[in-house]
């Protein structure tokens, strides 16, 4: 089986405006705040792009500013710009069906009713792009999802999140490589409280 490209684009999903900063929902521009500052990219705001955007060597950094729910519009100026194909993109998000700390990386799939993932296959007309899935919890009614996300975590959470945050960053590297095998095992091991 041949191995997948390396990623060209990595997104972090999240909502613009320091009123969305400590939201649940933020997850993927926490980690593209801190993947930045590791590889010593400059996120700089471009307007055609529709978000802040960074690159280190062949390796694009981006943050939609559009709104969660128009994220696509982001990732798909870009990509077709570069001519990035969906394999070649890395999503990393918020996830309610993991709890605090967890993390899952997957290619393709559903939306799972993410409404940046929605709008993402939405635009690039297909799911193929990579998923990097950090996990925030679930309030336990589905009623009460969109003003979970749009809140900070609980103290206890934010450790958990924090903790997930910096085994990414060490998985870094491999997922640049595009390793996602390898990242996998990296990332998806069981932890103990």
């Amino acid at each position: 089986m041949p191995h997948p490209p390396p990623p060209r684009l990595i997104v972090g999903l999240g909502n613009p405006g320091a009123e969305y900063e400590d939201n649940r929902h933020n997850l993927g521009f926490w980690f593209i705040d801190r993947l930045a500052r590791e590889l010593k990219a400059v996120l700089a705001p471009q307007s055609k792009f529709f978000g802040r955007i960074g690159r280190c060597d062949e390796l694009w950094l981006l943050q939609p500013t559009t709104f969660m729910n128009r994220s696509g519009q982001a990732v798909a100026a870009l990509a077709h710009f570069y001519k990035i194909v969906a394999e070649e993109i890395l999503v990393v998000h918020d996830e309610l069906d993991l709890s605090p700390g967890g993390i899952r990386l997957k290619q393709g799939g559903g939306n799972g009713g993410h409404n940046g993932l929605k709008d993402i296959q939405a635009q690039l007309s297909t799911p193929n792009f990579w998923r990097l899935r950090l996990g925030i919890g679930h309030p336990g009614e589905r009623a009460e999802v969109i003003n979970y996300v749009l809140k900070a975590p609980r103290r206890e959470e934010q450790e958990s999140i924090d903790r997930a945050l910096d085994r990414c960053l060490l998985a870094a590297p491999k997922l640049i490589a595009g390793d996602y095998a390898g990242a996998q095992r990296q990332l998806h091991v069981k932890t103990v409280a």
